[in-house]
C-alpha cells in the first residue's frame, strides 16, 4: 500500500497571463505514484484524483468538454458557480455534480473565500479538450503534452487524395 497526507503534497500553482484563470492543485494520484505518460495501465491508474483551489474570483480554466474523460467533483469549501448548456448553478460545501465526455461545463469562485473542491477523473488516453466560446480544441500530441488547435472545418478527405 502506498499512503499519503494531503499536507505532503505540495501544490501546484497554474495561472493565465491576463490572470483571469487561476488554479492551484495538489496532484493525489500523482504523489500516490501515477505516472501519466505509461501505457500500462497499472502504473496510469483507473483514475486521477486531486485537490482544487480557486482564488477569489477566478475560473479554473475556459468552457470546455472533454472528448472521453468522465469528471466527479465533491466541494470541499467555499462556494463556486458552475457554467453549462443550461446556464450556471451555485454550490457550496458537500455539493458533488458529475459531467460525463461531450458535456462542456466551467468553474468559478464568484465568492471572497478560497473555492476548494475533490475531482475524481478516469484518465483516458487520447481525450481531447474542445472550447466553445473561442472554438479551440486541446489534442493530445506524445507522452503528456498536448497541442491547442483552430481551424475551419474540412472534409474528411480533403488533402487525403
Amino acid at each position: 500500500m502506498r499512503k499519503v497526507n494531503l499536507e505532503e503534497i505540495p501544490e501546484q500553482a497554474r495561472r493565465s497571463p491576463g490572470g483571469k484563470y487561476h488554479k492551484f492543485v495538489k496532484n493525489i494520484s500523482i504523489a500516490l505514484g501515477r505516472e501519466p505518460a505509461s501505457l500500462d495501465l497499472a502504473k496510469r491508474h483507473p483514475f486521477d484524483v486531486a485537490t482544487v483551489r480557486i482564488p477569489q474570483g477566478k475560473s479554473y480554466c475556459p468552457y470546455h468538454s472533454h472528448s472521453a474523460e468522465s469528471e466527479f467533483y465533491l466541494v470541499i469549501s467555499g462556494r463556486g458557480r458552475i457554467r453549462d448548456k443550461n446556464g450556471t448553478t451555485e454550490v457550496t460545501a458537500g455539493d458533488a455534480f458529475f459531467f460525463p465526455p461531450g458535456e462542456a461545463h466551467q468553474i468559478s469562485n464568484p465568492s471572497a473565500e478560497d473555492f476548494v473542491y475533490y475531482v475524481i477523473a478516469d484518465n483516458p488516453r487520447g481525450d481531447s479538450c474542445y472550447y466553445p466560446d473561442s472554438g479551440k480544441w486541446a489534442v493530445a500530441t506524445e507522452g503528456t503534452d498536448e497541442m491547442i488547435v483552430k481551424g475551419k472545418e474540412a472534409d474528411y478527405y480533403e488533402g487525403e487524395e
